[in-house]
């Protein structure tokens, strides 16, 4: 069984695609398509899995991703009632050079941005996922409408997150997709504590070297610059909720301040006191 390729067609009279709480929680669905991806949820704590990016969410989501770039569907493990909206287009939704219009500049922007992930945060992702819930209610030009304004709102909105998430190699087995999502979990749930490597290893019933092969393979990185990775982006949550530099920290599994500012400023570019600073202010 290989990674899923999802084949999307547009919704009857209309140039994209919108899914309403699929409801796909018990189901790991990592998966791929051309077209750009929309997907707001409300409602749930979860797994953000785009690329080669993991972190976590909590409340809500909302992000837009570029084509053929794999993920986990953002329901994923989710037991909570909650709503979701995923809107699924392809560049050319609406013909060949549509977005070479002066107007619509920052918008193709953003499509470019997309192509590596973008997460929105604060009022932008409280507007934009509360039009996103009433878009299927409107008739199909509306509809179009209303996008394209969303659209719009996202690419000038500074309430936004590039996740840096490059393409994977698509080609994994099933058994290799299981061994990821068990590494995965158990970061998820023991990100806090200190996490040995032989701990990590033990969990894929492979050999050191095998595992250090395995997952550079599977996910462009070492497990120590991903599990840094996870842990930074839990840290920028924190900060983003007002927890203060030390207490961010060590919520976030470093012990001590030194290597969590070292590690923060070399993935972030930044250190974490004025990443809080600048996004507080904004």
């Amino acid at each position: 069984m290989k990674i899923k390729f999802e084949d999307i067609r547009p919704d009857s009279d209309s140039s994209f695609r919108i899914l309403l709480t699929p409801r796909l929680q018990n189901t790991f669905l990592w998966h791929y398509h051309p077209e750009y991806e929309l997907v707001y949820i409300d409602g749930a704590n979860g797994t953000r899995h785009i690329g080669n990016h993991l972190s976590r969410y909590e409340g809500s989501d909302l992000v837009f991703i570029g084509p053929n770039v794999p993920h986990l569907n953002f329901d994923y493990g989710v037991q909570t009632e909650h709503q979701k909206v995923v809107v699924q287009l392809k560049e050319n939704f609406l013909g060949e050079g549509f977005f070479n219009a002066p107007e619509l500049s920052q918008v193709r922007e953003l499509f470019e941005r997309g192509r590596e992930g973008v997460s929105f945060f604060g009022e932008t992702k409280v507007n934009i996922g509360r039009r996103l819930k009433r878009l299927n209610e409107l008739h199909h030009f509306q509809q179009l409408m209303e996008l394209l304004d969303i659209f719009q709102t996202l690419a000038t909105s500074s309430e936004a997150q590039a996740l840096g998430a490059s393409p994977v190699q698509l080609e994994h087995s099933f058994a290799e997709q299981q061994r990821l999502q068990k590494i995965y979990h158990f970061v998820e749930v023991h990100y806090r504590e200190q996490i040995r490597m032989e701990e990590i290893v033990a969990l894929s019933n492979l050999s050191h070297a095998a595992f250090c092969r395995y997952f550079k393979r599977m996910t462009g990185m070492t497990f120590t610059v991903f599990l840094n990775q996870y842990r930074i982006n839990q840290a920028k949550r924190l900060l983003l909720q007002q927890y203060n530099v030390s207490e961010s920290c060590y919520e976030s599994g470093f012990e001590n301040l030194s290597h969590f500012n070292k590690t923060f400023k070399k993935i972030a570019g930044e250190n974490p006191k004025d990443f809080r600073k600048r996004h507080l202010q904004a």
